[in-house]
């Protein structure tokens, strides 16, 4: 197997050591840091879809609107193809401390006046966040290798609770200050929080550490079936991070309890989201439970295709609980590997394509709802997206290692 990373983290001043080995200890701050950083990895994202709708009372453009939509899974997806070029030169901490960065310059940005500066602090802030979305899982493999499947499952709950308060809180703060640049620059004090806890953690460059696979990993089938899964969930969360609200108001609801239906949706995801890593860890093949978990999401879409209305918490409950694809796949990341560099190479790939499959998803979406002047249309092609998820996290979830010869 070509190119293994070698242990930096015993070097760490940052890591214990003992007769587990450096890398399988991490400090309580380092823990904190790492769940702080993940609070922050969809705050703008879901603050913006809960005051979509204000945005366009405001004057801002349907095409526009389209646009902000598609603009984050754009840039993850651009982002995420060059991210471990950028760490190759800086390393994997010190890169994580510059999405931050990015983060908050991004949030604050986007409250400027006018449609120009609200597209370009979107693109900045989003930038930054899919930085983060390639090192995270690097970070938790090296410093967390006994643990990856309870870490993973704490950084996904905490990430989506942070995506709940931005779709609960937005539209409140924006009604309490009358202006709905407030319900999105708040959040940009999370972000420099964020950045605060994580610096004590940059350390110097480690060229080791940055390496990575090359070709390999995009001639591996089990790499491309992790892509493929990837790209389907994120398509089925940013469809609903996008338009949900939109849906609900759409179905009677007003823009607040829509908003708080999203919340709610997220919210109820997050005891699956903690939990699904570390299920499948102990399962010797997880595709039956990207299965379980995808017929959860399908249903979900089909009631709201159906009954919108009566049944919307039902509905809302089922979208979050299937939506615990999404840490399943991250933990794929490090289980599908054996090394930190494999890891950061899988993660690369995984997200560039996988984001840039999903890029059309809330596009697409929209257009056929304005075209259909319905959502029938919209959800019956997302309960038809469920086969092809199930399919490719059953490959996905087949007990291999890649790169790793086979007996």
């Amino acid at each position: 197997m070509s190119a293994v990373v070698h242990d930096a983290a015993a070097r760490s001043p940052h890591a214990s050591t003992g007769p587990r080995g450096a890398r399988g200890r991490a400090g309580m701050g380092l823990t904190v840091a790492v769940l702080l950083v993940a609070f922050n990895l969809r705050l703008a994202i879901t603050s913006l879809g809960a005051l979509l709708d204000r945005l366009g009372d405001a004057g801002v453009s349907p095409a526009t609107q389209g646009i902000l939509t598609s603009l984050p899974v754009l840039c993850f997806a651009a982002v995420g193809a060059t991210a471990m070029v950028v760490t190759r030169k800086v390393g994997v901490d010190r890169g994580l401390e510059g999405a931050l960065g990015l983060l908050t310059v991004g949030l604050v940005l986007r409250i400027l006046d006018g449609a120009p500066a609200l597209v370009a602090g979107t693109a900045v802030a989003t930038a930054g966040i899919a930085l983060a979305n390639v090192l995270i899982p690097a970070i938790v493999k090296e410093h967390f290798p006994e643990r990856v499947g309870l870490m993973t499952g704490a950084y996904t709950a905490i990430l989506s609770l942070g995506s709940a308060s931005g779709a609960a809180a937005s539209v409140p703060i924006a009604d309490a200050a009358g202006s709905w640049r407030a319900g999105l620059g708040v959040w940009a004090v999370f972000a420099v929080a964020a950045a605060l806890a994580w610096a004590p953690y940059c350390r110097r460059h480690d060229p080791a550490r940055s390496a990575v696979r090359g070709a390999a990993m995009w001639r591996n089938p089990t790499a491309w079936a992790v892509t493929v899964l990837f790209g389907t969930q994120s398509l089925y969360a940013y469809v609903m991070m996008s338009w949900l609200p939109s849906l609900y108001a759409d179905a009677g609801f007003s823009d607040a309890t829509a908003g708080v239906l999203l919340a709610i949706s997220i919210t109820l995801g997050v005891p699956f989201f903690f939990l699904a890593p570390s299920v499948a860890a102990r399962l010797r093949h997880q595709g039956h439970l990207v299965l379980l978990l995808t017929v959860l999401t399908a249903a979900g879409w089909a009631g709201l295709w159906l009954a919108p209305h009566a049944g919307a918490w039902v509905w809302a409950a089922l979208l979050g609980a299937g939506g615990a694809v999404f840490p399943v796949t991250l933990s794929f990341f490090a289980m599908r590997t054996t090394s930190t560099a494999d890891t950061a190479s899988l993660s690369t790939m995984a997200q560039s394509v996988g984001y840039a499959l999903a890029a059309g998803g809330p596009l697409l979406v929209g257009i056929l709802h304005h075209s259909s002047g319905g959502w029938a249309l919209p959800c019956a092609l997302l309960v038809g997206l469920g086969v092809v998820q199930a399919s490719a996290g059953y490959l996905a979830g087949r007990p291999v290692k890649i790169g790793e010869p086979r007996s």
